[in-house]
């Protein structure tokens, strides 16, 4: 699944590509997402907003394109003319202007909605603070995992977008990797300054990945391999309800 530093990449993309020029053609060659294009015709992107793992291209108040990319999707910028890398049957969504194609291919949230639906939307207002976000802060992190329940493990915690928004499995397991904090512990358990650690390492490694710094993984998909750190075998299990890999050391994590 796309984590926050992608798709906060994705919009920089999509910003640099479509902001301020008009479209000249839009499209949804794909049946399957069912959205009507008619309203895109002519507009002009006015900015491009990352919410956690959510998109939202502005195109006016009545016109707003709400994305969500999940495990499969991806958004795609061609210069004009260029051949794209998938069949144009499987775009979902292409808004075309005189010099780029962006496209969507694929996800489980395509919309074309208004503003005050994007307001309204219970999933969007749901989404704790954007791990990302200029505002964010260690200290506002571990006050918002303090909002889950005590007996939850922290790694579990990190991946619910009602605490902090757009964390996700990469960096989950890598976060908690580089505080020396096990996932396995209980919010519970863990004191203030641990959680503004593993916060702030959390930014630390995304805002590395979205500026194109993304460091080598320590633990990720790295079961079975001696521990960079300490030398110890690197393990993995499902955790939470939806059993989501977490992998860490149990040497160097407390």
């Amino acid at each position: 699944m796309a984590e926050g530093d992608v798709v906060h990449r994705t919009a920089r993309r999509l910003d640099a590509a479509l902001r301020d020029v008009p479209l000249t053609a839009v499209g949804s060659p794909d049946p399957r997402a069912r959205v009507d294009v008619a309203r895109l015709e002519g507009r002009t992107l006015e900015r491009v907003e990352a919410r956690g793992k959510h998109l939202l291209l502005r195109f006016g108040r009545d016109a707003v394109v709400h994305s969500h990319l999940g495990m499969s999707g991806a958004w795609h910028v061609y210069p004009r003319g260029v051949r794209w890398r998938r069949p144009r049957r499987s775009a979902w969504l292409v808004l075309s202007t005189s010099s780029a194609d962006a496209v969507q291919f694929g996800g489980p949230r395509l919309a074309l909605v208004d503003e005050a639906r994007v307001r309204r939307d219970p999933v969007l207002r749901a989404l704790g603070l954007d791990v990302l976000a200029p505002d964010f802060t260690p200290q506002l992190g571990e006050r918002a995992l303090r909002g889950g329940e005590a007996s939850r493990e922290l790694g579990d915690a990190l991946l619910d977008q009602r605490l902090i928004a757009g964390v996700g499995n990469v960096y989950k397991s890598e976060a908690c990797f580089a505080a020396g904090i096990s996932p396995w512990r209980r919010l519970g358990e863990i004191g203030a300054d641990e959680l503004s650690r593993v916060c702030a390492d959390a930014r630390a490694l995304m805002r590395d990945g979205l500026e194109g710094r993304r460091r080598a993984r320590r633990v990720y998909r790295r079961a079975r391999q001696p521990c960079l750190r300490c030398g110890s075998t690197i393990r993995s299990s499902g955790q939470g309800d939806a059993a989501r890999t977490t992998y860490w050391c149990r040497g160097c994590q407390k």
